[in-house]
């Protein structure tokens, strides 16, 4: 009798394939609470990784990281109404506390541009205090009426940053240094998603931005996933808030301010970019454990020697696990690794010992080969960043060619049942993007036709990128 797949395949039920993923995988379970999640060790692990290196990234930007309160005054995001209009569905309102009704209900956080600037407008006051820049990697809670485990949860983790500058142009450059130099460079060399950097157009923007910056990222089933953003919030906010600072002239002035923030959805897209009907592949450069080293059998020589090879790798600076449970059946420890996706398994067994090999399995090309023992520590990183640029490579050709020019709102609603659509914007406008919201389908950013990010909506030449999304 043939075995069956651990996995549903993509091609049968790609949902069903993706919740398989994160039960099998041992990555998160559903909490309690509909909408939440508990997040297990290794998928934490995943998040982990994630937020070393984009913390490195953001403190690179001249950020420095700072924690505000959970619990937030209604009457702060009533300072902002375009603000509390976008966020009134999803807020979480607390109204009794100690065991009495609250003077004024607080708003459990959903982000934090309103608490920030209440301690902005105390901390500015010249521009000598200026750029202020601000990030904290916190929770957030945004009552969610269609959970899924790492895209849309009623509580998730985050890194919101926030800044203050003198002038629109210094935010404006600071939004767009985050959006590519940060978040993009990010997402392509370390998370190996081939992510479109764009612009929001107006009924996507943020609410209480003059500007969203969005990257989206195409999964294997071809629908887009918002990755990130960063949005130029203008004066809005510190108009609210008073948020202001004498000049060098003597005079009085609003700062100008950038908001931009990741999150575990970036979980959820690494497995819906990499992933495959055996489980994850995680990209090399992103992995917890890029090498894991298995005992097959439960040999004394076996064991002192997989060992010594983890010691041997780790202080080649290779992150490594040694896998000795051998009163665990090998084939099953495998499939677990596999599922896992760790990019290469080093495998020993008496014979291999005996001639001087192991058994390199590589998780992202797929494949078996022996390799001398002694080679190993020189092989391994590149073998590492090839299976990076692998990853990389096979999302960037997914996303070339299921992507197609449309001229019409017809053609761009039917691009969209398999991939995404490219259509100009002039042609489609927010008339036509109001039409394809009605069948599900949205403008997931504007590009100029070069690829690069239009400095306005109306710039000539600005195409719409048209998918379903998560």
């Amino acid at each position: 009798m043939a075995k069956a797949p651990v996995l549903t395949p993509q091609a049968v039920d790609f949902p069903r394939w993706y919740q398989d993923l994160i039960n099998k995988a041992e990555l998160a379970d559903n909490g309690p609470v509909r909408g939440t999640m508990v997040i297990r060790p290794y998928g934490y692990s995943l998040w982990e990784r994630m937020q070393q290196e984009m913390d490195a990234r953001i403190k690179g930007a001249g950020a420095q990281n700072a924690y505000f309160p959970l619990f937030i005054p209604q009457s702060y995001l009533t300072r902002e109404a375009e603000h509390v209009e976008g966020f009134a569905p999803e807020l979480a309102v607390v109204t009794h506390g100690g065991g009495k009704e609250l003077e004024e209900p607080v708003v459990v956080r959903p982000t934090s541009e309103t608490i920030i600037n209440e301690y902005f407008s105390k901390w500015v006051q010249s521009y000598r205090d200026l750029p202020l820049l601000i990030n904290q990697w916190a929770n957030v809670v945004r009552w969610e009426m269609r959970p899924r485990i790492f895209l849309r949860t009623t509580e998730f983790l985050w890194q919101e940053g926030h800044t203050a500058h003198a002038t629109y142009e210094e935010a404006r450059e600071y939004a767009d240094m985050i959006h590519r130099e940060v978040y993009g460079d990010f997402m392509i060399n370390f998370l190996g998603v081939d992510v479109v950097l764009g612009r929001k157009t107006a009924r996507e923007r943020f609410a209480g931005a003059i500007n969203t910056l969005t990257l989206e990222g195409m999964m294997g089933d071809g629908k887009a996933l918002q990755m990130g953003t960063s949005h130029e919030l203008g004066t809005n906010f510190a108009k609210a808030f008073n948020t202001s600072y004498l000049s060098g002239e003597g005079k009085q002035e609003l700062v100008w301010q950038t908001s931009w923030g990741t999150s575990t959805r970036m979980v959820g897209g690494l497995i819906m970019s990499h992933g495959d009907d055996s489980g994850l592949r995680v990209p090399p450069r992103m992995a917890p454990v890029q090498v894991v080293v298995l005992a097959i059998k439960g040999d004394d020589a076996v064991i002192a020697k997989v060992r010594e090879l983890g010691a041997t790798l780790k202080a080649a600076g290779i992150r490594v696990q040694v896998d000795d449970r051998t009163d665990t059946p090998f084939g099953r420890r495998a499939v677990d690794w596999e599922l896992k996706g760790v990019p290469v398994r080093v495998e020993v067994g008496p014979r291999d010992l005996e001639n001087g090999t192991a058994m390199l399995a590589r998780r992202i090309p797929g494949g078996k080969e022996p390799v001398s023992l002694d080679a190993l520590e020189a092989l391994l990183p590149t073998v590492l960043e090839e299976d990076q640029a692998t990853l990389l490579r096979e999302a960037r050709e997914r996303r070339e060619s299921r992507t197609v020019d449309v001229a019409t709102i017809e053609e761009a609603a039917e691009a969209a049942v398999t991939g995404w659509g490219r259509i100009p914007w002039a042609d489609l406008g927010a008339e036509g993007e109001a039409k394809l919201a009605e069948q599900g389908v949205s403008v997931r950013c504007l590009v100029a036709e070069d690829g690069s990010v239009p400095v306005a909506d109306d710039a000539p030449g600005t195409v719409a990128i048209v998918a379903r999304a998560y």
